[in-house]
């Protein structure tokens, strides 16, 4: 029997944690001797409060939703994939030769094809750690930390020496045609009535963010490969038992996770910058890691906590330009919400675990 309900697990936890971190990251703001009420005013009227502030919100709440997804699912097979930034790197390699080197009629075919290059470079960039683990015993974590800076430095050759535009001094390929421009929600939303900001990043990107979200949930829990990841995840020893191949189970979760990361590579590279840069990925996979986190690793949770972590990234930048709080105090907010659902977490569970024993007993 459980020791508390699947809510107070998925909802009621993470909501003590992200209360104990607003706390503590009030008493940061009061102690660099700021006032802040008037900083959390500031953040919700810059991330929420203008449809300006919603479409960065929202492009960040993309790239997040993906890495976390891609998180998530290694999670569920006891996996710690921290490869994600370096996974995303490669995925906006695929996306950018795809966009530059084919002349596509239409944005739409251009998607569907950046998407596939996308998710093959970062399932192939995920594959030899995958084959490490599994069949080397090499650990996931260090070969996919080391596995960042080789993709970071493979990056920068492709575009120094390879990619980058003759005459041109910026490390970044050519702008991509206008044919392979994705629609923005400006443009979405305009044909329905709704005026949303035209200089917003946010583009049909989210749309295929949330879809992932469902997929990676019907994938999870109603398909006999997701109840193998699952299952390889509670226990190894028992899914031996009943069959299931350690090997298959690590590379196949690892070659999704990675797909999944390459795929963010369709909102920041092909929609927003429009070409390929250094630094694309603005340590959207190392965000990746809370958002799963904080999300359980359910694509619910996941979508929720990505819009959190782009209402942080969106409001930590009108807080950096209006006032003298630093940027990095951003960065102590959402490493105290990481403390405090991640490393922490028992300190919320255990008090709530006994709470909810004693009142079953009393209720008995």
């Amino acid at each position: 029997m459980d020791k508390m309900p699947k809510w107070a697990d998925v909802i009621l936890i993470p909501l003590i944690s992200l209360i104990l971190a607003a706390i503590l990251s009030t008493l940061v703001i009061l102690a660099i001797g700021e006032n802040p009420v008037e900083a959390v005013n500031l953040m919700v009227t810059g991330a929420l409060g203008s449809t300006y502030g919603w479409g960065y919100t929202l492009y960040y709440a993309t790239n997040f939703m993906f890495t976390g997804l891609a998180v998530a699912v290694a999670f569920h097979a006891r996996l710690f994939n921290i490869g994600g930034e370096g996974q995303a790197m490669l995925g906006g390699l695929g996306v950018a030769m795809v966009c530059l080197y084919v002349p596509w009629p239409h944005w739409s075919i251009a998607l569907l094809a950046a998407m596939a290059a996308g998710m093959l470079f970062g399932a192939a960039w995920a594959a030899i750690p995958a084959y490490l683990q599994a069949k080397r015993g090499s650990h996931i974590v260090i070969t996919t930390i080391m596995f960042n800076f080789i993709a970071a430095a493979l990056l920068n050759y492709m575009l120094v020496n390879v990619m980058r535009p003759a005459g041109s001094q910026d490390p970044a390929t050519a702008r991509f045609a206008e044919a392979v421009h994705l629609p923005t929600l400006h443009e979405m939303l305009a044909p329905i009535g709704i005026n949303f900001s035209k200089a917003a990043p946010a583009n049909i990107s989210l749309i295929i963010a949330v879809i992932a979200c469902i997929v990676v949930w019907a994938l999870i829990w109603r398909t006999r490969l997701g109840y193998e990841i699952r299952a390889y995840g509670h226990s190894e020893t028992g899914a031996v038992y009943a069959g299931i191949s350690p090997v298959r189970i690590t590379i196949v979760a690892m070659l999704i996770s990675g797909a999944l990361a390459g795929l963010m590579a369709i909102n920041n590279v092909m929609g927003e910058a429009e070409r390929l840069v250094l630094n694309s990925t603005e340590g959207a996979g190392f965000i990746g890691i809370a958002v799963a986190l904080m999300g359980r690793s359910h694509p619910f949770g996941v979508f929720l906590a990505a819009i959190l972590f782009g209402f942080l990234y969106q409001g930590g930048a009108e807080l950096a330009l209006w006032t003298s709080i630093p940027r990095e105090l951003i960065v102590v907010i959402q490493a105290l919400v990481i403390l405090f659902t991640g490393a922490l977490d028992n300190m919320v569970r255990m008090p709530l675990e006994k709470l909810f024993l004693a009142l079953r007993k009393e209720t008995n």
